[in-house]
C-alpha cells in the first residue's frame, strides 16, 4: 500500500531532497534506517562480543533519567557543531 503525505521540512532538509532523483525513495530509505536502528545496535553490539537480551533490555529500560531540555539544546548544539567540523576544536564547554 502507499500513501501520500504533505510535511513540512525545514530550509536544509528540504534544499537536499531537491537535489534528490526520487525524493520518495530518499525519504524511504532514511526512515527505514531510522525504524531498524535498534536491530542495527543491537548486531553491532553482538560483532564486539556483547550479547542483548530481552531481560537485559528490561534491566535498564528506564534506568536513566529523561534528559532535560537544557541537556537535549547540549546536544543540539554539539551536533551541530560536529556538522560545521567545528567541534571539539572550537568548544570551550566539551
Amino acid at each position: 500500500m502507499t500513501k501520500r503525505v504533505t510535511v513540512s521540512l525545514p530550509d536544509d532538509v528540504a534544499a537536499y531532497l531537491d537535489r534528490e532523483e526520487n525524493v520518495s525513495a530518499a525519504v524511504t530509505e532514511a526512515l527505514r534506517a531510522r525504524m531498524n536502528r535498534a536491530a542495527a545496535t543491537v548486531e553491532m553490539l553482538r560483532t564486539v562480543g556483547i550479547e542483548v537480551t530481552d531481560a537485559g533490555r528490561d534491566r535498564v529500560r528506564g534506568a536513566l533519567p529523561q534528559l532535560t531540555a537544557e541537556q537535549r539544546a547540549e546536544n543540539q548544539r554539539r551536533r551541530d557543531m560536529v556538522r560545521a567540523g567545528t567541534w571539539p576544536a572550537d568548544d570551550t564547554a566539551a
